[in-house]
Formats: C-alpha cells, structure tokens, sequence
C-alpha cells in the first residue's frame, strides 16, 4: 500500500513526530511506500520519503501561518493532488488535516485521523494566547469533518475527541522504542556533563515550555523539595514554544535548576539513566511520551492525577491535582 503520514513539525522536538517516526518505519519495515508529509523537519527519513512543504520561519508567522492554513488554498491543493495515489493518508495534527480532508473530498483518499489532542485554552496565560488555542480547536473540529475514522493516543483523548466531535475513535498507546529507551543505561557521562555528583539528587522534566506544562509549579514545588532535600537538582529539557512564558520561568527559577533547551536525540534515554526520579506538574496531557519512556528506563514518575497520566504512570506516584505539598512530599519520600 501507499501511506501518507502527515504531521506539522517533524522533528525530535514532539512527541507527536517520535510517534510519527516510528509508525513511518513501521510501516515501511511491513513492505509499504511510505511518505511524511511535514511543513518543516529536522529529521531524515530512514526507509520512506520525505516531503517538506515549508512555512514561515518566524516564530509569531509560523503559528499565524498553521492557525489560518485553510487560506492557503494553493498549498492545500496542490499537495492532496500529491495524494491522489495513495491509499490511506494518516493525518496527525492540525493544520495538517485540511490537506487529508480535501485529498478526501476530491480523490476519495482514506483519511484517517490520529488524535493527539490540543490542551485546555484555560491553561494558558494570555488573552491572546487563550483565543489562540480556543480557534486552533474550533478550526481543528472543522477539518474533521469527512474523516474515515480516528485513533486516539489514550482512552482520556477517546472520551474528549467523542465530547468535542461526537466522533469515535479506537485507542492505540504511543510506542515507546525498547530498543533505545530501556533499563540499564549509563548516566554517569550526562552527570559529569552537568557537573552534578553522584551525591547529589537529580529530577528531570522532558516536554515543550508551554504554559499547559505548567512548569512554573513544578519550580514552586521544587523549592519546596530544596528546603528538606538541599543536595538537589532539576533539570528542564525542551524547547521554548511560547518564549514570554520560557523568560518568566528563568527568572522564577532558583540557582539548582538547569535549563537546556536543546538536547540530541541519541542522548535523550541516558538523560533518563541519569536521573533519580522523573517529575512533571503538566495539567494537560494526551499521553505523556516522556513519562513512558522515563519508565521504559527504570525510572519512578510523580505527577498530577490528570489526563491520561492514569493510563500512562505505572511506576510512580500520582498526586491530586494542585496538591503541591504532597507533590513534594512524595518526591522527598522517593529520593530517601
């Protein structure tokens, strides 16, 4: 068969794209021809194609540029012509979708939705940034419209796309690869790195700086954490996606927290052999890529009882949503 895999960004930094990745792949190790469709990538194809269709490179008239992707008619139509020989076309996030559902409407391409979710509009800080999200999800419901079926990451994200479309969905977990992220990995040259001791505790956070993350607790429930455990650090990983938010979390930090923006992706699974406990206080969550993987290596996971993370969080502890106290109290209690 032909598949056409669409996703916005296909780089290391979205969980979404590492998904994304690995179904490319398995599909291609099954015998099929394979094509991911992206407005922009870091990543290169291993077995299938790549077809980049480009977008803005600044910041602000990228997200502009992937809210009001319908206008760009030219765009949308000429690549679901692209498709007009494929059998299936798998559409993983929005903006993505209107060229699924025009290659549906015009060639009778199957499309198929893979439902990732969008986070809360409420959970975010500005005016702007709410009515940001509020379209994003309005405009998202529209393009999936003539869509053959879904799939959802988490039966959390089955019950929300069935409240906000009335469509249903069949859930399938995000694949975690076992081969790179496992027990047993090394983390003493990523503690050397970071100048931090075997003596010293180590949190760490994987995931975009978005306000939906709400990492701003996290660094509140840290400080709680310094004043019984002051022989700790927390280590943030990931990339700013709304930079306002990124600068307001370095000036809250204190001086035990580390930030690293940008972090290779062949090193990712020994950041997690090196750290004592994963944590994250995300008040969103479709499925939790990072959390998976943090316990495909071993690792414990604290986090709020939200979302999907009932689903996800095996090994760890869940606490009641905004309980900061006792979120702390459990991370002091696994590090003892």
């Amino acid at each position: 068969m032909k598949i056409a895999i669409l996703t916005p960004t296909f780089s290391y930094y979205s969980g979404i794209d590492r998904v994304v990745e690995l179904q490319a792949q398995d599909y291609s190790r099954k015998g099929n021809q394979v094509t991911v469709f992206a407005l922009e990538s870091s990543l290169k194809p291993k077995g299938y194609k790549l077809e980049i269709l480009g977008m803005p490179k600044n910041l602000f008239l990228q997200r502009l540029y992937r809210l009001f992707f319908f206008l760009d008619a030219y765009k949308i139509k000429n690549n679901a012509e692209k498709l007009k020989d494929y059998d299936i076309v798998i559409s993983h996030f929005y903006p993505m979708n209107w060229i699924a559902s025009y290659a549906r409407k015009k060639y009778n391409v199957k499309y198929i939705y893979y439902n990732h979710g969008i986070g809360f509009s409420s959970l975010f800080g500005s005016i702007f940034e709410k009515i940001y999200m509020k379209l994003f999800g309005l405009f998202n419901k529209m393009s999936l419209k003539n869509a053959d079926s879904a799939v959802s990451i988490s039966k959390f994200m089955k019950s929300e796309l069935k409240r906000e479309t009335g469509m249903d969905s069949r859930v399938v977990y995000d694949k975690i690869d076992k081969a790179r992220f496992r027990k047993g990995l090394d983390g003493s040259k990523i503690r050397k790195q970071l100048n931090i001791g075997s003596n010293k505790n180590l949190l760490l956070f994987v995931g975009r700086i978005s306000p939906h993350k709400n990492v701003h607790t996290l660094l509140e429930i840290f400080d709680l954490v310094l004043e019984k455990l002051p022989n700790s650090k927390l280590l943030i990983i990931g990339k700013p996606t709304f930079h306002g938010y990124y600068k307001k979390l370095r000036t809250l930090a204190n001086k035990n927290v580390i930030f690293k923006e940008f972090v290779d992706d062949k090193e990712l699974p020994y950041y997690y052999a090196a750290c004592d406990l994963y944590v994250t206080a995300s008040l969103w969550e479709g499925f939790n890529l990072p959390a998976a993987e943090a316990q495909a290596c071993g690792k414990k996971v604290v986090a709020f009882d939200v979302c999907s993370h009932p689903e996800v969080v095996m090994n760890g502890v869940l606490i009641k949503k905004d309980d900061n106290q006792a979120f702390a109290e459990a991370i002091i209690k696994l590090l003892k």
